[in-house]
């Protein structure tokens, strides 16, 4: 017997609806949209058209400063007198801390600044250390430790940085 072979029939999905595809749909409403804006702009336009403006002069606004302020001079003599001055200079301008010699921002505490300001000359930074800790025993008692210790006692730098200021005007005192 002889059959026939039968064609193969793959099945096609019938495709009568009008209903655009996605893509199809997503072009049309980006269209849509664009017209909607360019009218939007054009009507702000025409609005606006009648109001004066003046160009923004950024050298009114944007200011810097004219020079960049210079060091303050040693009002001390003596060596430790003028390093105590300039360490406590550090702390009101690069910022106080606690808890460690310099924080991630460059604040310092007590001895950092002490230590940053006496340059490596150790003999200079202990001489200092040593009238900071006369200075502050002198106001808060003698039942503080060391200077870390007293700097690290305090949340805020206010009282801190004031003990900086007065060991120099005792160093000056003294003559160190």
């Amino acid at each position: 017997m002889l059959t026939t072979p039968t064609p193969n029939r793959t099945h096609q999905p019938h495709t009568t609806s009008t209903e655009p595809d996605l893509e199809t749909r997503m072009a049309l409403t980006e269209a849509a949209m664009t017209v909607r804006l360019e009218t939007a702009a054009l009507a702000v336009d025409v609005s606006t058209a009648h109001i004066l403006t003046t160009p923004i002069d950024l050298e009114d606004i944007v200011r810097v400063p004219d020079a960049i302020p210079e060091a303050p001079v040693d009002l001390y003599p003596t060596p430790v007198a003028a390093l105590l001055q300039r360490a406590h200079q550090r702390l009101l301008t690069g910022g106080w801390c606690k808890d460690t010699l310099v924080d991630e921002d460059g604040a310092r505490c007590m001895l950092g600044s002490i230590r940053a300001e006496a340059r490596g000359d150790s003999g200079l930074e202990s001489s200092a250390v040593a009238v900071l800790l006369d200075a502050i025993r002198r106001t808060f008692g003698d039942d503080v430790d060391s200077v870390p210790s007293f700097n690290d006692a305090f949340a805020r730098g206010r009282v801190p940085i004031r003990m900086v200021d007065q060991a120099a005007h005792l160093a000056d005192t003294r003559g160190l």
